[in-house]
């Protein structure tokens, strides 16, 4: 009690997480090993794509220069964790008595040549005083201050791009091209390179001499089968779950779902934690196949989400056309959206884009999977492009209309347009 014989209000009033943290964890250690960014001990399946890579890579362990290498494999095919396995086990490998020095560049994050080199070169500075400045100074200050310093360690360096595709797309290949002939301006240290990409025809925008310098060595990562998802899975569990957290059929479910979509790791051990979340919020001590099936439902609503609040304003608008006339009739045409679309654009006081650049967005949006777009043929009657929402209206409109400019349109309906055949 206080003075005023009053109780404090935290003694009456239980605490929101109370029941949650009384409740246990279905997760008997560390609920990270799921999440991409856990390198495990061993990869499973890997085995051939490791041997390549360390046959490659040996020849720093003797001193000399290991031959630059590409690396090619759709999304969640084990790339990025071969390559930091790699590195990982060269830093082991002290018998030889030579030191190599790996650095990591996400090129999702340092998208542009300058803030490549500046990430790479501030690794060799520990005084926060001589670092590089994320913008400011030239690209050949950075670049002269980067080939100093990797000069100054007399080691090999390794750089590791991954994503490298899309940095070439967004920057060109003016730092591959200067990442790949700086060893001629080095006396003292060594420069490898290791790119990993998604795209294995990004190679076709390369100049000739970057190809030539940089492709010294390839190795395509293949897509994990149901199977080999399956046995990922399993060593995963065991490290994570209690034996009785997962029901048999989990596994498998998570497995087959993920190799649908091209052979995902990463989707199939998102599934298994967004699953085992699912149940464990729920106070449930097992998880089932119905959260597998929920896990899956929030995860594509979440990718949705995130690819929806990224578009540019006019895609927007399109979006929610086509969703206004999707809840009247599921199939549409270019001319079905293109009237629904224009007559908005009057209504906000937006100039509308013209009806072919709208064809053009439909194909990226068909990209981006928000919509499935087909040609179909009449024959004498020309051809059409049939277009069909591929996520979920309601949703979706909900979150179009966030948009402060679209928020008058949460229920507003299309006027669909009679068509005669």
């Amino acid at each position: 009690m206080n003075e005023h014989g009053a109780v404090h209000e935290s003694l009456i009033r239980p605490n929101v997480f109370e029941k949650y943290i009384s409740a246990g964890s279905l997760f008997k250690s560390d609920r990270e090993m799921l999440r991409p960014s856990y390198l495990p001990k061993s990869l499973p399946h890997r085995e051939k794509e490791i041997d390549q890579m360390a046959a490659i890579i040996s020849t720093g362990l003797r001193g000399d220069r290991p031959s630059n290498v590409l690396v090619f494999g759709k999304t969640g095919t084990g790339k990025t964790a071969t390559v930091k396995f790699i590195a990982n086990e060269a830093s082991r490998a002290h018998s030889t008595g030579r030191h190599m020095e790996f650095v990591y560049v996400n090129c999702c994050e340092a998208d542009t040549n300058y803030s490549v080199v500046q990430f790479i070169v501030n690794k060799f500075i520990d005084d926060p005083e001589e670092r590089a400045p994320y913008n400011g100074w030239s690209m050949e200050r950075v670049y002269s201050l980067f080939r100093e310093k990797v000069d100054a360690l007399k080691r090999l360096v390794v750089v590791v791009l991954d994503e490298l595709d899309r940095l070439v797309y967004k920057a060109g290949d003016d730092l591959l091209y200067n990442l790949s002939r700086i060893n001629d301006d080095l006396k003292h240290s060594k420069l490898s390179i290791i790119g990993i990409a998604n795209d294995l025809k990004f190679t076709d925008f390369l100049d000739a001499r970057v190809k030539s310098r940089l492709g010294e060595e390839r190795i395509v990562f293949s897509p994990y089968d149901a199977a080999e998802l399956r046995d990922i899975l399993n060593a995963r569990a065991e490290l994570v779950f209690h034996a009785e957290s997962l029901v048999p059929d989990v596994i498998p479910l998570c497995s087959a779902l993920a190799a649908q979509e091209h052979g995902d790791a990463r989707r199939a051990l998102e599934l298994l934690r967004v699953a085992a979340e699912s149940a464990e919020r729920e106070g449930r001590k097992t998880v089932l196949s119905d959260d597998v099936y929920r896990a899956k439902n929030k995860i594509e609503l979440d990718t949705v989400t995130e690819t929806l609040r990224t578009l540019p304003y006019q895609s927007k608008l399109l979006v929610l056309s086509i969703v206004m006339y999707a809840e009247k009739r599921k199939i549409m045409t270019t001319g079905d959206i293109y009237a629904t679309y224009h007559s908005l654009c009057i209504s906000i006081g937006v100039q509308a884009l013209t009806q072919r650049r709208i064809g053009d967005l439909i194909s990226e949006l068909d990209m981006l999977g928000l919509v499935r777009a087909r040609v179909r043929s009449f024959g004498r009657g020309g051809r059409t492009k049939e277009i069909e929402l591929a996520v979920p209206a309601a949703e979706t409109r909900d979150l179009l209309v966030e948009d402060e400019l679209l928020s008058s349109y949460k229920n507003t309906r299309a006027k669909l347009q009679t068509t005669l055949i």
